[in-house]
């Protein structure tokens, strides 16, 4: 099975141009960054320096990575994408850059598949130039919205119009100016008797009358600004019926397509954050000494630093493997090790971040190594796309499926046969 894990040329080449433009244009702008993003006067305008930047990495052609229609995007694989956006994630800053930042990957990846000509030339292009952002309005503040079934909001025909009510939040990418569209998910259909037909998806300008920012959402006390989470209300919104994607009742469906790829971006990404992590904590403890020696020479350090490398490779390892099933046998087959990596992928990182702030004493509770920042945003996936609690319910009953016909016949001990 190692031939599969093998870089094609082409992504290769990818690859190490990608960790030259992080390490040229990327890291040595990570702290101008962030004092700009917390100290501009309005938080909520896009960011000149990160704009400068994203134009030399599209210039240099890496842009839009993560689309495997060549027509779009490189034509990569999952599976050779997937180093491409270990290195994009070990910065906050790195996937937007190339393009490839969630919701915008995930709402691209819509508009290629389920999208008009139309509804095309309208958004997806400017949003593959990166000349505007999207949102991704799903989540409701009155539904447990890991069921996608009890999602509510109102979608009504009047006319040859749909009319929207209701409230969705943590509305990702709202806050930021440059947000021109939402794709909204909502109830067209509310007593179709198949629980997964009565949702549609609508396309939602960001300024159709109706739609108000009721507020930004912090995450952990971090506000993500100039992206940010918003929770919006929706009174009387119309638009054209022409809007929905795909067709009425579709949109359970098209969630299903859509939160695959982006699930296993994240997972790709965190991957990233983990390892820049374990880095910091290796650094910190060789330079530091404690009771007469350096802090690394402790035994409770050599187990952590051990137990990191083994939870990051295996990690990444599952990635691998679900990004491989993604490429050979489609989205659907590959849902159980899907489900896996988005539980993995975080509680991986989550821990190693946690040593890593160990390690840094009183810097790691402060924001001069990023690890506070980094321990929130990785937090948020562990509900971001489905909640663990979900995707260990689907693994298991997904793993129970295989024994449903076979029973214990032949299983059973040698004692119990005698």
């Amino acid at each position: 099975m190692t031939d599969i894990f093998q870089l094609s040329p082409k992504a290769a080449d990818y690859k190490a141009r990608v960790e030259r433009f992080m390490d040229e244009h990327i890291y040595p702008n990570e702290a101008a960054l962030f004092h700009t993003a917390d100290h501009q006067p309005d938080r909520w305008e896009p960011l000149a320096l990160l704009q400068e930047i994203k134009e030399k990495a599209k210039a240099q052609g890496l842009w839009n990575l993560f689309l495997p229609d060549s027509e779009h995007g490189a034509g990569l694989t999952n599976l050779e994408y997937a180093p491409l956006a270990e290195a994009m994630g070990r910065s906050h800053w790195g996937p937007e850059v190339f393009n490839c930042s969630a919701p915008d990957t995930g709402n691209m990846e819509v508009l290629v598949r389920y999208g008009s000509e139309a509804q095309k030339e309208r958004w997806l292009k400017p949003l593959l130039a990166g000349e505007i952002r999207s949102g991704f309005a799903m989540t409701e503040p009155d539904a447990a919205s890991s069921d996608a079934t009890n999602i509510a909001i109102s979608i009504k025909k009047d006319g040859g119009d749909y009319v929207i009510n209701g409230r969705k939040w943590w509305t990702s990418g709202a806050g930021d100016k440059r947000c021109k569209i939402l794709i909204l998910m909502g109830k067209t259909d509310p007593d179709n008797p198949d629980p997964h037909k009565q949702q549609s998806m609508l396309l939602v300008p960001v300024d159709t009358p109706g739609v108000v920012k009721e507020r930004m959402l912090p995450v952990f006390g971090y506000l993500d600004a100039p992206h940010g989470h918003g929770e919006l209300s929706f009174t009387n919104v119309r638009v054209p019926q022409d809007s929905v994607l795909l067709g009425e009742g579709r949109g359970f469906e098209i969630a299903q397509g859509r939160l695959g790829p982006g699930r296993i971006h994240h997972c790709m990404r965190t991957i990233g954050r983990a390892e820049r992590a374990l880095e910091r904590m290796c650094v910190r403890l060789q330079a530091r000494t404690a009771f007469g020696k350096r802090i690394a020479e402790h035994s409770v350090w050599l187990e952590r630093i051990a137990e990191s490398r083994m939870m990051i490779d295996q990690a990444r390892l599952l990635t691998l493997k679900a990004a491989h099933m993604m490429d050979t046998v489609g989205n659907k087959a590959a849902r159980a090790e899907i489900a896996m990596i988005k539980v993995v992928a975080p509680n991986m990182a989550l821990k190693v971040i946690d040593w890593a702030i160990q390690a840094h004493g009183g810097a790691g509770i402060c924001d001069d190594f990023g690890l506070p920042y980094d321990y929130a945003w990785i937090r948020c996936l562990r509900i971001a796309d489905g909640p663990d609690e979900v995707h260990r319910n689907q693994i298991a009953k997904l793993e129970l499926r295989k024994y449903r016909d076979r029973g214990m016949q032949g299983h059973n001990s040698r004692r119990a046969s005698e």
